[in-house]
């Protein structure tokens, strides 16, 4: 069934009809109308919608021809996907200022599916497809844009831009409990992803994909942007869950990166040091590499490097080029290992 709600000027009564729509009647597609339809607070996508817009002019980047865009002050994402077999696409998504801190990076966004923390182990959401989306964000750089996190698997991200915020896409694994310092019982590990045609720029970072596996980011723009990518073990995961796949079958291929920050373009690090205790535990990854990326600029620091690779050791690095503002800079083509 396809639904096609009326949307006017008033914010409350636009996610009041939009909700409404999402949480009682039986799932199928919500068609957005042609505009910016601003809404006063995000939306829930439950399982089986279908979300979408009006139609995008041409691929690759094509503005989208309808907007939602959220004034609410409470963190909540533009839309928050938290069932299986959703579709979002031709669509363009505005989200409100947000601060959220250091670990709400679930929170203030446009899109995320899953969660960060849980209350109760949660079920697995699986089969999300999210394409033709802008993202834009004129706030500052606090919040991340596109958030996939926790127990989520057979995500696809495709033709997607972002301007703005901290980080453009934000892969990240979860855990129940009411914050860090509670975590307790397994660990839930993003896997089976997808993202293909991403376009970042003016953000902090480009993407980042913190303790996970199965992934493939290929065909990636990251420009303007102080950090293009970070490949993550995620601090703690290595005592909450044994799982072998974990940090394996990783793929991070023909990203292009123009980047100004003061310490690298890209960071791939197989150490995380627990927030709770201190202790220093390590990820092996596996079958884990990266190839064909360009990456262009300079460091802004005393001491940078394009790519910082910090106890990494199973993770292969291929045909990547660096080029810096200054030709013969000797810093231009370097690798510096690190980490403790």
């Amino acid at each position: 069934m396809i639904h096609r709600p009326a949307l006017g000027a008033d914010p409350a009564a636009n996610r009041r009809v939009l909700q409404q729509v999402l949480d009682t009647v039986t799932a199928g597609k919500l068609e957005l109308p042609p505009g910016t339809h601003v809404v006063a607070d995000g939306l829930r996508v439950p399982a089986g919608w279908t979300i979408r817009g009006a139609e995008v002019a041409g691929a690759n980047g094509g503005r989208p021809g309808t907007w939602l865009e959220s004034i609410g002050t409470t963190g909540h994402p533009v839309l928050h996907i938290v069932g299986s077999d959703v579709a979002v696409s031709d669509l363009g998504l505005r989200p409100p200022p947000a601060d959220p801190g250091e670990h709400g990076g679930d929170r203030g966004t446009a899109v995320t599916v899953g969660d960060y923390l849980y209350a109760d182990p949660p079920e697995w959401i699986a089969r999300v497809d999210l394409r033709r989306l802008h993202v834009e964000r004129s706030d500052g750089r606090h919040a991340n844009c596109v958030a996939l996190m926790g127990a989520i698997r057979d995500v696809t991200l495709h033709d997607v831009t972002v301007r703005g915020g901290y980080t453009g896409v934000a892969v990240h694994w979860g855990a129940v409990g009411d914050d860090v310092s509670t975590i307790v019982g397994p660990t839930y590990h993003p896997h089976r992803l997808t993202i293909t045609d991403l376009r970042v720029s003016d953000a902090i970072e480009g993407f980042y994909l913190s303790s996970v596996h199965d992934v493939r980011v290929e065909g990636a723009c990251l420009r303007d942007v102080e950090m293009g990518f970070r490949l993550l073990p995620g601090d703690n995961t290595d005592r909450f869950v044994g799982s072998p796949v974990v940090g394996s079958a990783i793929t991070i291929a023909d990203v292009c990166v123009r980047w100004h920050g003061p310490r690298y373009a890209v960071r791939v690090a197989g150490w995380g040091r627990s927030e709770i205790d201190g202790v220093v535990s390590v990820l092996r990854y596996r079958d884990a590499e990266i190839r064909d990326c360009i990456l262009r600029g300079a460091g802004t620091g005393e001491a940078w490097s394009p790519m910082v690779v910090e106890r990494a050791e199973g993770v292969r690095l291929r045909n990547n080029v660096f080029e810096s503002r200054s030709p013969g800079d000797p810093r231009a083509c370097c690798v510096r290992a690190a980490g403790p």
